[in-house]
């Protein structure tokens, strides 16, 4: 039988690896910058974040917030809408479906209650009165909220997700975004993950089919050009 197809590749190279190569070398036409963006900063908040306070907290880029910060006033600055998602349940956790049923210890997902101080954005965010903020139950922040409707009626055609965690609700995020139609744009360093394997691993799939992964300073460029 003559092979067209490919069959898996087991080549020994680490996730990073995979994914410095393939930035270096792009072989895809990039989906590019359109008219207005929008920042969608997910689940920044402290159960994520604080290392010193939690143990389901990570760090990738220690720099990660103020890049976030950075380009969240960059794009207020020419009245681009800037976003913040979080996670929480109410105190039975019964909002949290199927995807609280894994485990329920204190560090458990469904067990982040609203207003508690895993909660909270990570203080280190700089929000802005009109900012949007909102709590969302499930990974993507498109899920059942506002976002889609506050993104048409802001004239909205590109999407750049930061936060984490990088493989999951960013990588949500993301498919989500490129489903609804919006350029969709995630800055390598404004994104964390527990694992280098799982961050880099789902970089490189979202660069492969659903977004630009770009360095943050294409995005810092592409703002201060406006």
């Amino acid at each position: 039988m003559t092979l067209i197809g490919t069959k898996m590749v087991e080549d020994g190279r680490t996730a990073r690896e995979i994914f410095e190569q393939l930035i270096s070398n792009p072989a895809r036409n990039k989906f590019g910058f359109g008219d207005k963006l929008a920042i969608v900063n997910v689940d920044v908040q402290q159960a994520y974040t604080r290392t010193d306070m939690f143990k389901t907290a990570y760090e990738t880029d220690p720099h990660q917030i103020d890049y976030i910060n950075r380009i969240s006033s960059l794009a207020r600055s020419h009245e681009m809408p800037v976003i913040w998602s979080r996670v929480a349940y109410k105190e039975d956790a019964a909002d949290a479906g199927v995807w609280g049923t894994r485990t329920d210890t204190e560090d458990s997902l469904q067990n982040i209650k609203y207003d508690s101080e895993r909660h909270k954005l990570d203080p280190r965010c700089e929000v802005a009165p009109n900012d949007l903020q909102y709590t969302k139950r499930m990974p993507s922040a498109f899920f059942e909220t506002s976002l889609a409707s506050y993104l048409t009626w802001h004239k909205v055609d590109t999407v750049v997700v930061t936060g984490g965690s990088t493989s999951g609700c960013v990588r949500a995020t993301a498919v989500d975004a490129l489903s609804h139609g919006y350029r969709t744009i995630v800055p390598i360093e404004t994104c964390a993950d527990k694992h280098e394997s799982y961050h880099f691993a789902n970089l490189t799939d979202l660069q492969i089919k659903y977004a630009d992964v770009e360095p943050v300073q294409t995005v810092i460029d592409w703002l201060e050009a406006q």
